[in-house]
């Protein structure tokens, strides 16, 4: 296991295509070649770079033309208003599927409240033990991991905006 973090270039890749999966954020077209050189290419380095590309920076890429560059932008677009549960399996969370990311949404409400949530209120979720409870007070006690999210959220910047639930089910 690599502990570099976004700052190692493999888990900046492997970072954006599981942000980009079809149950995370649901951005068609970003695929391993693509993820690639946007990272090697120091285009992309954190999340939120993804939502500030434009169709110049795209198009000039490798094997990428101007239809697909606006095919990707318009996915990006699509994907800034995920519901909570998506965002919450989007962030890589150890040991959070999409199934507790779910739990996770329809518990809390909002983002605030979940990454404001201790161990033991955590527990409280549904199928969220010691482990998992931990996993995720430590990954938002990581400043890089809030910096990241504060920067996907900020509209200037990256312009995601989660529909949250207030407490309600979260709908797929």
């Amino acid at each position: 296991r690599c502990t570099g973090g976004l700052f190692c270039p493999a888990q900046r890749k492997q970072a954006l295509l599981h942000i980009a999966s079809r149950r995370a954020m649901d951005i068609e077209g970003l695929g391993d070649k693509l993820a690639e050189q946007l990272v090697d290419g120091g285009i992309v380095s954190t999340p939120a770079d993804l939502y500030r590309l434009d169709l110049n920076t795209l198009a000039n890429l490798e094997r990428m033309g101007e239809k697909s560059a606006q095919n990707l932008l318009a996915a990006i677009e699509r994907s800034r208003h995920p519901v909570l549960a998506r965002f919450i399996y989007a962030l890589g969370i150890r040991n959070v599927g999409e199934a507790t990311a779910k739990d996770l949404a329809r518990h809390f409400g909002k983002l605030k409240s979940l990454m404001d949530a201790d161990k033991t209120q955590l527990q409280h979720v549904p199928d969220v033990g010691p482990v998992v409870a931990q996993s995720i007070v430590a990954f938002f006690a990581e400043k890089h991991n809030v910096d990241v999210i504060e920067d996907l959220l900020d509209k200037k910047r990256g312009g995601v905006s989660p529909k949250e639930s207030a407490g309600e089910p979260v709908e797929e």
